[in-house]
């Protein structure tokens, strides 16, 4: 067999075949008959990475699933195939983890390796306002926000970034506040470090579906926007001085929603950005500077 002709089989992501004919990881892949496949990106994951699966059936009509550690996935059409997202966060214990996919009445096990990844510590001092704790009210809200799985794609792309000043704070961060370690913690997104009333942009398209503000009882988050951008991906905007959106508008992505403030628990302005994957909170960069569709 040439050089050329393995070239040309290989995978850039890894495959998986079900059915009659032979199982290769990473490269060639011969299949006598039509079989369930699955592709998995990014091929090393790592902790906070968001996994993307997609699946590929002879028949759209039979009920496809992914699961893991008995956590079934919502499966939406992409391009004629069903596409899947797994997040994972700090919390998760790196190494092999299972993913569970049924399709064409298959199921196929597939080991992914989730690699370790380093986050630093970071001491916190929260006094006066900075330091009340969330309400109720705030609890309830982001919380319901974070649930959101629309069926609808609505973002197109790699995400923008929605601030320009520099990252002061990047994802995964461990903290203690007042000198408690916050335990089962970890950053939930990227901090901004811009100035007062510093532009907020939309990073991607979506539906203004949380608007929240400090003097309505929002104590932690502060002034927020949350949008859907479809499909159980979310971000979610805290801190904010100003918002120039309302609940309910459609926004394009690089659309004006607010500006940076200090409100919550701040301890000086900045933008919260939080990127949420099926309620899991994960790494925003990667979504930047890869289309993660």
């Amino acid at each position: 067999m040439s050089d050329r002709f393995t070239s040309t089989l290989t995978k850039l992501t890894t495959t998986f075949l079900l059915g009659i004919g032979v199982v290769a990881t990473g490269g060639a892949i011969f299949s006598p008959a039509k079989a369930l496949e699955v592709k998995i990106s990014p091929q090393s994951p790592q902790l906070g990475d968001t996994i993307s699966v997609l699946v590929t059936t002879d028949n759209l009509n039979i009920p496809s699933s992914v699961t893991v550690n008995q956590k079934n996935y919502p499966l939406f059409e992409s391009n004629g195939n069903y596409r899947a997202f797994i997040p994972t966060s700090p919390l998760n214990p790196p190494g092999k983890m299972t993913i569970t996919v049924k399709g064409d009445n298959k199921t196929s096990n597939i080991g992914v390796w989730l690699k370790n990844r380093a986050f630093p510590i970071q001491r916190i001092w929260l006094s006066g306002k900075a330091s009340r704790p969330a309400t109720q009210l705030e609890l309830d809200q982001v919380s319901t926000f974070k649930k959101l799985v629309t069926p609808q794609k609505l973002w197109q792309g790699s995400f923008l970034r929605p601030n320009a000043n520099r990252v002061s704070t990047g994802f995964g961060i461990r903290r203690y506040y007042n000198n408690v370690f916050a335990q089962d913690y970890y950053h939930k997104g990227v901090d901004y470090a811009g100035g007062y009333g510093s532009p907020v942009i939309a990073p991607a398209a979506g539906k203004v579906r949380l608007i929240g503000r400090e003097d309505g009882g929002f104590h932690v988050h502060g002034n927020v926007v949350g949008i859907d951008h479809g499909q159980g991906v979310v971000s979610i905007f805290m801190h904010l001085q100003d918002i120039d959106v309302t609940e309910g508008t459609i926004v394009k992505a690089g659309e004006r929603i607010g500006t940076i403030g200090s409100t919550g628990a701040s301890t000086g302005p900045h933008l919260h950005w939080g990127l949420y994957v099926n309620e899991v909170a994960v790494d925003p960069v990667p979504w930047r500077f890869e289309v993660i569709d």
